[in-house]
């Protein structure tokens, strides 16, 4: 009794801290845009009559703006070939040019480069989907989640029409350069192999459509979190009855199928394939999809179980990496040892939001009656951690084969780059200290991006060094 009431009180810790988050996050976009609009309005102040002050008003015509932009396909950032556009890919719970109005998820780095994208993927689909919407996001289309996955999964096998992609002329001779945070390395990787794999009806593809890959904070490997948020260890596929992940569900489903139309213009969890709109199923369809009857958290179409180790280990029994592409991985961790003890390397260096979780990840002990996710696993490998992935799982492809590898401690030391080898490095930091806020970073959120974009522009390339457009010091 006592443990089941200590559970429950840390899951309403745990749900609070990211409630308060979220709400923080989201309040800040909007306060930024209505500022923004007032401002606006301010200058046209003497020409015409304002509007009645209707700040719901104001916020809907951003987050239409921004839907219109990036959703209606016609006006891409990118257009010809050279030098390779750099494509940010956010993780779990993140969103692209067009969300959450002018919040950046990279923290504004996509201004460091004139040729950077950053797309506008689901937040919570899983990566097999998300790696299709990519797709298309470059090459333009309709996105296609394929005939066979979508009948097993009880979605729409079509998606969102892009009529000119922002990068319509990719191919072998016009590739690109990737960088995932978090889950969104593992979406390129993804990606990569249904490339390779030819497995975009209509187009010949190859894995020699991606110049390079970096990762960042990348779950590679899979996390231990999963489990603390309540997938369960013996499968890695469902979820505990009583969970963080069930709030969030419920979330979710409500959101979705309330169908706010200006709410969900600034910011979606991607399952509009699934069609759960009140306007769709109605009030019967809302009980099917919360009793888990209906909906991705019913077929397991969601990002979760993809991060759990053995749904990474399932991913990465699949996914090779290629002998013409270039690899670096930044792995993030914020422990140290105490007298033979993993901690938290620091209390005020950890966002708060992180703290607890760091602490929940170096005490993760894999229960006794549940079987190994792989042989030769050992919870001690597994200790050090960013706060949401183990810094083991972000260094390079592991399980269940290491790809081939290279440990980094400056990166001139990896020069010249050489293709098909995961060049890593260790640094301090947690999960979220280079995303959305720049001033955490400081000094660092510099160096590392300028550090990334420089690699990408004259380290990185298969004929001759590219030319380097206009570079800007933001």
């Amino acid at each position: 009794m006592a443990r089941f009431i200590l559970s429950l009180m840390e899951l309403g810790v745990s749900a609070a801290v990211h409630l308060v988050f979220g709400f923080y996050v989201f309040s800040t976009a909007v306060a930024a845009d209505i500022s923004q609009a007032a401002a606006a309005s301010g200058c046209l102040l003497l020409r015409r009559p304002p509007p009645a002050p209707a700040t719901e008003g104001a916020l809907v015509d951003v987050a239409a703006a921004g839907e219109r932009d990036e959703r209606r396909g016609d006006a891409p950032v990118v257009l010809d070939g050279s030098p390779p556009p750099i494509v940010l890919v956010h993780g779990i719970f993140g969103f692209g040019k067009g969300r959450l109005g002018g919040l950046s998820y990279f923290a504004g780095a996509e201004k460091k480069d004139d040729r950077v994208l950053v797309p506008d993927l689901g937040s919570l689909t899983s990566i097999h989907d998300r790696a299709r919407e990519l797709f298309y996001y470059l090459k333009g289309g309709q996105v296609d989640y394929g005939e066979d996955h979508s009948k097993a999964c009880g979605h729409k096998r079509f998606g969102r029409i892009y009529e000119t992609g922002h990068y319509p002329v990719w191919d072998e001779q016009n590739p690109v350069h990737f960088v995932g945070h978090s889950a969104g390395a593992q979406v390129v990787r993804v990606l990569h192999q249904m490339l390779a794999d030819k497995a975009f009806p209509g187009h010949d593809t190859s894995e020699d459509w991606i110049l390079s890959l970096t990762s960042l904070s990348g779950a590679l490997n899979g996390t231990t979190r999963t489990y603390y948020d309540g997938m369960l260890v013996e499968d890695g596929k469902s979820m505990k009855s009583i969970c963080l992940l069930q709030l969030c569900r419920i979330g979710v489903i409500v959101y979705d199928w309330l169908d706010i139309p200006w709410l969900k213009n600034y910011y979606n969890f991607g399952f509009d394939h699934y069609e759960m709109s009140r306007r769709k199923v109605g009030f019967s369809g809302l009980i099917d999809l919360l009793l888990g009857y209906t909906g991705p958290f019913a077929s397991g179409d969601w990002i979760l179980p993809d991060l759990t180790i053995q749904g990474a280990i399932k991913l990465n029994s699949t996914l090779k990496t290629f002998p013409n592409t270039f690899y670096f991985s930044y792995a993030t961790k914020k422990t140290r040892k105490l007298f033979g003890i993993t901690v938290p390397s620091s209390v005020l260096g950890v966002h708060p939001m992180l703290f607890l979780r760091v602490l929940q990840m170096c005490m993760w002990r894999h229960p006794q009656n549940a079987p190994l996710p792989y042989k030769g696993y050992r919870d001690e490998d597994w200790e050090d951690n960013d706060g949401a992935l183990n810094t083991i799982s972000m260094t390079y492809p592991r399980i269940p084969i290491e790809h081939p590898h290279r440990f980094v401690v400056d990166d001139s030391d990896c020069h010249p780059l050489q293709p098909g080898i995961w060049y890593y490095k260790i640094i301090e930091a947690d999960h979220i200290l280079f995303i959305v806020n720049r001033e955490r970073a400081g000094v660092q959120f510099d160096l590392l991006y300028d550090g990334i974009f420089q690699r990408c522009r004259k380290h990185a390339f298969r004929k001759s060094p590219p030319t380097v457009p206009n570079e800007t010091s933001q």
